[in-house]
C-alpha cells in the first residue's frame, strides 16, 4: 500500500489509493501502481497480495465471537474542511516523540485542546476532515492527545488511510454531526457502527468498521498488525520483484 511520495523500484508492484499512477510518478517507469478504494488497499497489505476484503473477513472467523469494540467519552466538535495544517501546524511535524505531538494537536483552530481534552474523548467534525496535506503526523497527534475516536460526515481519503494506518478509529456518519453538541457523552459501537448520544438519548447509524479493518485498531496500526501476522507465520509473502 503506498501513497503519493513513496518510491517503487523498477519491478516492483504497490496498491495504492492515490491518483498518481501514471507511469514513473511514484517510482521506476517499469514498476505498476494498482488503484483502488481504502478497504482493498487494506485487505491487500494485510495479505500481502493484492486481495478482496471478504476474504480477509472470512479468514478472520465470526466476528460476533470477537471482543467488541465500543468507545465512550466526551465530545469536541469541529465544523466543514478541517485541514491537517490546524490538527498538528507543520512546525511541529518534525517531532519524533508521540506524547509532544498530542500537547500540540488541533492547535491551529483550538489552541487550547491539549489542556482541555480527556483521554477517551471523541472528535466530531462535518465534511472533508483531514483534508490538505498528506501528513501521517495528523492521526498520530489525535491519538497522541487521547482522542479515541473521530466522526465526521466524510474524511479525505488520504486522512482515512492514514488513520487506519497508524491504529485510530474513524467513523462516516451522514447525520450525527448535525445534532451531536460539543460536551455531549456518546457511545460508539465499532462493530455496528451504531452512535448513541447519552446526553440527548439519540442513536444515529455510521459505517461500522470491518473486523479485518478493526483488527488493525486493536494492534496499533498496520505495522504492528503486519508484524504481528509475520511472528505467527499466516501472513502470505510475496516478492516484491523477480531475480
Amino acid at each position: 500500500m503506498a501513497g503519493h511520495m513513496s518510491v517503487i523500484a523498477r519491478g516492483e508492484r504497490a496498491v495504492s489509493t492515490t491518483n498518481r499512477n501514471f507511469v514513473g510518478r511514484m517510482g521506476h517507469p517499469e514498476s505498476e501502481v494498482y488503484l483502488a478504494n481504502p478497504a482493498v488497499a487494506a485487505a491487500s497489505a494485510v495479505k500481502g497480495r493484492i486481495a478482496d476484503p471478504e476474504e480477509v473477513a472470512k479468514g478472520l472467523g465470526d466476528a460476533r465471537r470477537r471482543s467488541k469494540m465500543i468507545l465512550q467519552g466526551r465530545v469536541w466538535k469541529y465544523g466543514d474542511d478541517v485541514d491537517t495544517d490546524v490538527i498538528i501546524p507543520i512546525r511541529h511535524c518534525i517531532a519524533s516523540d508521540l506524547q509532544e505531538l498530542g500537547k500540540h494537536c488541533m492547535e491551529g483552530i483550538d489552541p487550547d485542546f491539549s489542556k482541555k481534552v480527556r483521554p477517551g474523548d471523541i472528535i466530531i467534525a462535518k465534511k472533508n476532515f483531514g483534508c490538505g496535506s498528506s501528513r501521517e503526523p495528523a492521526p498520530k497527534a489525535i491519538k497522541a492527545a487521547g482522542v479515541c475516536c473521530v466522526i465526521a460526515k466524510t474524511f479525505a481519503r488520504i486522512f482515512y488511510r492514514n488513520a487506519f494506518n497508524v491504529g485510530l478509529p474513524i467513523l462516516e456518519c451522514p447525520d450525527a454531526p448535525d445534532f451531536i453538541e460539543e460536551g455531549d457523552e456518546i457511545e460508539v459501537n465499532l462493530d455496528t457502527g451504531e452512535i448513541r448520544d447519552l446526553s440527548l438519548g439519540k442513536r444515529f447509524q455510521a459505517k461500522p468498521i470491518p473486523p479485518f479493518m478493526q483488527d488493525l485498531i486493536r494492534d496499533g496500526g498496520l505495522m504492528n498488525h503486519l508484524s504481528k501476522k509475520l511472528k505467527r507465520g499466516d501472513l502470505d509473502v510475496v516478492a516484491a520483484h523477480p531475480r
